[in-house]
């Protein structure tokens, strides 16, 4: 009856799309792949990753060949760690990580949607709940924006009852970003919070600067500031500012978690779930950060992150940008600052079929 027996994969486009920019890239549309895997009783479950714009035939073939491994082995959706520790095997070759761990953790996603749905559970009541709500920031600040447009967004997530708001840096000049962060703070008041994020875009000196002079505008935290495996800068960083630095999304595995908190160099841990492999790596990875009393905001996947943080204690917060909502049949609950697990089966919510484009459709017979 759990036993997978068909894999569809679809690509979609936010209609929320626009060209946007941070420090590092430009980002001409916001893209998603998205992976549903069928069972045996009829039940469906899905998975999605962000894809943006970036390698769309390397990724597109990267899931290909998972869906193909994933129905030749006859997996169940409830084995979702032996699929991880499997299919890791068989990425050995060329690397486990990278696009081949993006692949793996979308289906290891669906996986658990699938196996939730099957028992008839919310994900996060299957796993254990210590939370019934999360914090949550409204995320953007893009330096494409005019502004009048940062100013529009982050008073409109005010308006909404968010309570924390981040905006992107890396400027041509600090001065341009220290007068973006000084109107953001002007608009928002002293009763929202202020986080900035650099995309690795900046160098150490510069990175020092910003943090030193920005103190007077009160930043809560400040986002991947230099080249994230830049260990002993983010070290250096922590301890000349104070300023707090929170980093993580970039990472496929523990080990630059351990090399941060080995140097103190960390004060938030931002696992991204289809980066870092699926739920099972997530959730070692915040085990691991919460043991070194580093707290846990994860990188983007809100409709994700926010049920897996109930499941953890004392969730620091969630990451929220609306680019799905469009595109799917249940929005989560955001008020006054918190998000909501939904109390639907699975992950709550499902794609809209309208909004989706077929890529390949993957059976027990082999690929059609």
């Amino acid at each position: 009856m759990t036993k997978i027996v068909e894999v569809n994969l679809y690509r979609a486009v936010s209609p929320l799309s626009v060209p946007i920019a941070d420090a590092t890239h430009r980002i001409p549309e916001i893209g998603f792949l998205i992976a549903e895997v069928a069972l045996a009783c009829g039940v469906v479950g899905q998975g999605y990753l962000l894809s943006f714009h970036y390698s769309p035939r390397a990724i597109e073939g990267a899931m290909q060949d998972a869906c193909a491994f994933l129905l030749d082995r006859g997996y169940h959706a409830h084995e979702t760690g032996r699929f991880l520790g499997d299919v890791a095997g068989e990425h050995e070759y060329f690397g486990a990580n990278g696009l081949q761990k993006w692949a793996a953790a979308t289906l290891n996603v669906a996986m658990w949607d699938a196996w939730t749905k099957h028992v008839g559970q919310p994900i996060w009541k299957v796993l254990g709940t210590t939370a019934a709500r999360v914090p949550v920031y409204g995320s953007g600040g893009w330096l494409s924006y005019s502004d009048d447009e940062l100013l529009d967004e982050v008073l409109r997530y005010k308006a909404r009852g968010f309570r924390a708001v981040k905006i992107k840096v890396g400027s041509p000049s600090i001065e341009q970003d220290l007068a973006r962060l000084r109107k953001v703070r002007e608009a928002v008041g002293p009763g929202v919070r202020i986080m900035m994020d650099a995309n690795q875009g900046m160098s150490l000196p510069d990175a020092l600067r910003l943090s030193t002079t920005a103190a007077e505008i009160g930043i809560h935290w400040f986002e991947e500031p230099i080249v994230h495996d830049d260990f002993a800068g983010y070290q250096l960083l922590r301890r000349k500012t104070g300023i707090a630095l929170a980093m993580g999304e970039r990472e496929y595995d523990l080990q630059p978690l351990k090399a941060l908190v080995e140097r103190n160099a960390i004060d938030l841990w931002q696992p991204d779930l289809i980066r870092i492999g699926g739920v099972e790596p997530w959730r070692e990875s915040a085990m691991f950060a919460r043991a070194h009393r580093v707290p846990v905001l994860p990188h983007y996947y809100k409709d994700y992150d926010v049920p897996l943080l109930c499941t953890i204690p004392d969730p620091y917060g969630a990451e929220s940008f609306d680019w799905i909502d469009p595109l799917i049949d249940n929005t989560m609950r955001i008020e006054d600052g918190y998000a909501y697990p939904r109390d639907g089966a699975g992950w709550g919510f499902s794609f809209l079929p309208d909004g989706l484009t077929r890529l390949g459709s993957f059976t027990v017979r082999g690929r059609s």
